[in-house]
């Protein structure tokens, strides 16, 4: 491949960079859409990203890149990987102030004990957590809803499988584009303040 740098239609910013992290869905699960990390890290390399890594096996990336819109940064990178790979998956992009959000508005750390069980949902639709809201008024025990500005954050004690709340949420929302459990989210949370260290 052939290295080239971010789209100029992307930039917006001169040389002013954020910090980005996207999130693929569905990557590495059994034996579908596999793409191995090194892959990835490449290929986002090649985009004109910098700083890159790569988080757990299953599409999480960390980079910098002049400043831009999210959605064309997804978009760019979900056309390189079906173009590249031949792996067609949804991304969602966020910024690394986005990201501060979604770990200071989480209401539920207090009760979940098991952040394995604690899922953060993505929507593509930034308005999709108020379509989600009403939710809150209703009973799920022993689950339990929070929503913030970006995401919503579900607490499943039983299991993923066993949720009642997830179906909810998934017929409220206009498209939930992916979910991370919340070890996960701390993890690039720490993967982001280190990068914004060094930049």
């Amino acid at each position: 491949m052939q290295g080239r740098t971010v789209d100029s239609k992307l930039a917006c910013g001169g040389d002013v960079t954020d910090i980005f992290i996207a999130l693929l869905k569905g990557i590495n699960v059994g034996r579908a859409k596999r793409v191995p990390m090194a892959q990835l890290r490449a290929l986002c390399t090649d985009l004109g990203y910098g700083r890159v890594r790569t988080l757990l096996n299953s599409g999480n990336v960390v980079f910098t890149a002049p400043q831009a819109d999210p959605r064309a940064v997804a978009a760019q990178i979900e056309q390189a990987l079906a173009g590249q790979i031949g792996v067609k998956a949804r991304t969602l992009v966020l910024t690394g102030s986005e990201l501060d959000a979604v770990v200071s508005e989480n209401t539920l750390t207090e009760i979940a004990d098991n952040p394995s069980r604690l899922l953060v949902m993505f929507f593509a639709d930034p308005g999709d957590p108020k379509r989600v809201q009403f939710l809150t008024e209703q009973d799920w025990t022993p689950e339990a809803l929070g929503v913030g500005s970006r995401v919503a954050y579900l607490w499943c004690p039983e299991g993923v499988l066993a949720s009642r709340l997830l179906p909810a949420i998934e017929r409220a929302a206009s498209d939930v584009v992916t979910s991370r459990n919340w070890s996960t989210v701390r993890k690039l949370h720490a993967l982001t303040q280190a990068l914004s260290e060094r930049t």
